[in-house]
């Protein structure tokens, strides 16, 4: 798994071109039977490594996604997570800002759901949509009330920097962070909107809004060229995961989480010599009892 990865994490440093550098259709040579119990396998220790973060409770981990419209990312989110705790995961998705939330800093609401210590906290989408939707359509800029003159100061190197910084303090502060783009071809966007007309137990995931975004096609895909370029980091690297073939997204997607939680390492932590002699006394007790 962890070779299957490998060719998907952008250097830091590097410029990237979804267009040259990321096949949407790749799967590695891969084929679905077994990458069916591969998943399988991933979800297990996914749940193995869980189990110690929260017994642990010195790491969290955030889980970014991003990727456009019917890129999949609800479905690989049902997936991969399928075996995770519910107690000690939640899902946040971020859309439109409130009135409330314009009042402050741009990241500000994502801040709040950042997971505490123990937990997981998975942003479907997330403060990357401030470099990304905001960019492809500046009145949604105009909207957040920033200071100065527009067009006076480049405001999306300064959101590069200070996603860097936000995301270095957080794994400085011990919640460490996966990063996923999930990279869709248009041909591949096309079928799915189609498949979600053409079955009326899908009508329900139709938005005529997706479809009127499609018509940014060139826009969002320069913008997350510009997004992977300036934030792949060394603490946060993005992955970009092709996204025409499910089974691969979903497989690649629990690669990369379980390659982190290996990284992190977590462990059941151990009792001190005074818990150990009390846990032994209550034993013996309990064994007397039985016995």
């Amino acid at each position: 798994m962890t070779d299957l990865i490998a060719p998907l994490r952008v250097s830091p440093g590097g410029a990237v071109r979804l267009s040259r550098d990321h096949d949407p259709g790749y799967t590695g040579q891969l084929e679905r039977k077994d990458a069916d119990e591969l998943l399988s396998q991933g979800i297990e220790l996914l749940a193995e490594y869980q189990d110690k973060l929260a017994a642990q409770s010195t790491h969290g981990l955030l889980i970014v996604f991003q990727g456009i419209d019917a890129s999949g990312k609800d479905g690989t989110i049902k997936h991969v997570m399928s075996g995770l705790n519910p107690q000690g995961v939640e899902v946040r998705s971020f859309k439109e800002p409130s009135a409330a939330e314009l009042e402050h800093d741009f990241l500000w609401r994502y801040q709040t759901a950042v997971p505490g210590r123990g937990r997981i906290c998975i942003f479907n989408r997330s403060h990357y949509e401030e470099v990304l939707v905001v960019r492809v359509h500046p009145d949604l800029l105009a909207a957040e009330g920033l200071p100065g003159v527009p067009g006076k100061r480049d405001v999306w190197e300064q959101r590069y920097r200070d996603i860097n910084r936000w995301e270095q303090y957080l794994v400085a502060n011990g919640i460490h962070i996966v990063k996923i783009m999930l990279n869709l071809s248009r041909q591949e966007q096309a079928e799915r909107f189609l498949n979600r007309i053409d079955h009326p137990e899908k009508n329900w995931k139709f938005s005529a809004s997706d479809v009127r975004e499609r018509a940014y096609w060139a826009q969002y895909q320069r913008a997350f060229d510009a997004m992977l370029s300036a934030t792949s980091t060394e603490w946060a690297p993005w992955y970009v995961v092709p996204a025409d073939h499910k089974w691969f997204t979903r497989l690649a997607t629990a690669a990369i989480v379980v390659a982190k939680l290996r990284a992190v390492n977590p462990e059941y932590p151990t009792a001190d010599p005074a818990g150990a002699e009390h846990m032994a006394q209550v034993r013996a007790d309990l064994v007397a009892e039985l016995g």
